[in-house]
């Protein structure tokens, strides 16, 4: 059976401090391959992501920032995943790859989608909400994940936009299921994120 890895949106935080308690116990109850780091205000990413730095890494995941390369050396990052497919993504592979982690997201056509493919990164990722919150149907994304894990090697991230989409985006062949801000609004997100991670294995397909 193949591993299937979670990948956690923060909430947009403004306080790291007061959020980190909580990813700690999150990141202690099962394996998370990458944490990314969200802020309330543009201006406090780097101090966040320096803050939270310590947190995720210490736990053995990976710290991801937003479409920004640059802030990858700056705050001690794994990585970044960059929107779209054009130059901000090859630059950003140029820069980064091999030592860091690049991703891919906000990419609107299967066009998009195999020109980002043909690069050297590290995943691409389906279903994110945008800067608004927008997500999109949930159909659509497993339309999307199916397509790309029939054909394609590049990993790809389904972001489930409720706990009762992760088992299809599990049966559809995503590598790794994101969760987001609905995850952060349990009360025991420590045994929530364990039940999760059983779901994922109970609907991984054989290989």
């Amino acid at each position: 059976m193949r591993r299937i890895h979670l990948y956690l949106y923060t909430p947009k935080l403004a306080d790291a401090a007061e959020f980190a308690p909580k990813l700690a116990l999150a990141l202690a109850a099962t394996k998370v391959a990458c944490v990314l780091v969200r802020a309330a205000e543009a201006g406090d990413i780097k101090k966040l992501a320096k803050e939270l730095a310590p947190v995720v890494q210490g736990a053995g995941a990976a710290l991801i920032v937003d479409n920004d390369a640059q802030l990858v050396a700056r705050v001690g990052a794994d990585g970044a995943q960059i929107s779209g497919a054009g130059e901000s993504l090859r630059s950003a592979v140029e820069t980064l790859r091999p030592k860091s982690i690049v991703g891919a997201y906000n990419l609107k056509t299967k066009d998009e989608c195999m020109t980002a493919g043909e690069l050297d990164i590290d995943f691409l990722m389906f279903g994110e909400p945008s800067k608004d919150g927008f997500v999109p149907n949930i159909s659509k994304t497993l339309e999307r994940v199916h397509w790309w894990a029939e054909i394609f090697n590049v990993p790809c991230i389904g972001y489930a936009p409720r706990e009762e989409d992760i088992a299809p985006l599990t049966a559809a062949g995503a590598d790794f299921i994101a969760l987001g801000d609905w995850l952060w609004t349990h009360e025991d997100v420590a045994a929530k994120l364990t039940a999760i991670a059983q779901t994922i294995r109970d609907n991984t397909p054989a290989e």
